[in-house]
């Protein structure tokens, strides 16, 4: 049964990475994971994707780059102002400027640094470095 299709995406990526895999196929799809690759993409944790109609939820064939440590989903999420953003870095990421935080927010879901820079809040998704 699948009760959480991001925290799956996030961890079959992680293990194809861990097994040396080029690529990788995410199902079911979603706009939320949709965006939360683009976003990766863009950062360069993975060079691209491709979104797959099945007829059914669709996939995401994923190619990997070989940049992903570690990833995982921030469960329950979390909202967070953009002043504590500092707080959830320290707690998640190993480093500072290492890493992202993923949030969603009201212009959709970027980075941390997105967030900071344009001064927003929002709540909290996810996490990789």
């Amino acid at each position: 049964m699948l009760n959480d299709p991001l925290a799956n995406a996030l961890s079959l990526m992680k293990n194809a990475e861990f097994r040396g895999k080029g690529t990788c196929r995410i199902q079911p799809s979603s706009k939320l994971i949709g965006g939360i690759l683009n976003l990766l993409r863009e950062k360069g944790y993975i060079s691209e994707f491709e979104f797959i109609d099945d007829g059914k939820a669709g996939a995401f064939d994923v190619t990997l780059r070989g940049n992903i440590n570690n990833c995982g989903v921030i469960k329950p999420r979390y909202p967070v102002k953009r002043d504590d953003l500092e707080r959830w870095e320290a707690r998640y990421l190993p480093a500072q400027d290492f890493g992202l935080l993923i949030l969603t927010t009201t212009n959709g879901v970027v980075s941390h640094q997105e967030a900071k820079k344009q001064g927003i809040g929002g709540k909290v998704l996810a996490y990789i470095y």
